[in-house]
């Protein structure tokens, strides 16, 4: 069965471009030319991989990238952002974005990119099909609950962004551990990420405003020159 991507993208001879290449890739491809209608479309089919735009007419791809993850969370989705759009990449990837493209862009680099994102995302599937993953992971008073995605600290319920969610479940597999942001990069974004590794600087900020602020003793800690760690607290 041929894998069927979602292609969002309002300038028509760009969308027409791509198309072409991935059918001739062997891919199914359907096409949006607004947020609205790609939206639509993303939540009514499941799909392989969605590519898509960021500046769209009647919803912006970053709000379309965001209702799309309140239901779906595992669907890989690239982004097409213009060159001086930093801002829209970062937010997209905290939205739970798995990668992103600046325009213009090789077609041959898109490819490869879609095919390592479909790999990796296939790759999870099989992994939580052949592992039971536990019920649930704690770290002294923080506990996150893997299936319902439930985390609380001293009975405080937390909520984080698909991306935090995954960087903290990384963080408390390896508790008490010190892991260094290339692994990070490779084990939470996956291995089709090409950005700058300064990106999970960014997402401890988030989950530290998130999981320490307000409460008596943090429990994400920088290791200068190494990398960051979650360590209990020593009695």
């Amino acid at each position: 069965m041929k894998e069927k991507i979602l292609v969002i993208e309002d300038e028509v001879k760009i969308s027409r471009v791509i198309s072409l290449e991935l059918e001739y890739g062997g891919y199914e491809v359907n096409c949006a030319e607004t947020g609205r209608i790609g939206l639509e479309k993303a939540l009514r089919e499941s799909w392989d991989l969605i590519l898509l735009d960021v500046m769209l007419p009647e919803l912006s791809g970053i709000e379309v990238l965001r209702r799309i993850r309140t239901t779906d969370s595992h669907t890989p989705i690239i982004l097409l952002t213009a060159r001086d759009t930093i801002p829209d990449k970062v937010m997209g990837l905290d939205q739970g974005a798995n990668d992103y493209i600046t325009k213009p862009f090789e077609i041959e680099e898109l490819l490869a990119r879609i095919r390592a994102s479909i790999r990796s995302s296939q790759l999870q599937k099989d992994e939580s099909n052949e592992s039971t993953e536990e019920e649930a992971l704690s770290v002294d008073d923080l506990t996150v609950h893997i299936e319902t995605r439930i985390i609380t600290r001293s009975g405080r319920e937390i909520s984080l962004t698909p991306r935090e969610f995954d960087l903290l479940v990384y963080l408390m597999k390896h508790k008490n551990q010190v892991v260094n942001r290339e692994k990070i990069i490779l084990n939470v974004w996956g291995d089709n990420f090409f950005g700058e590794t300064s990106v999970v600087d960014v997402y401890i900020r988030y989950l530290r405003k998130k999981i320490d602020e307000g409460f008596s003793y943090p429990l994400i800690h920088t290791i200068r020159g190494v990398g960051y760690s979650i360590k209990e607290r020593q009695v």
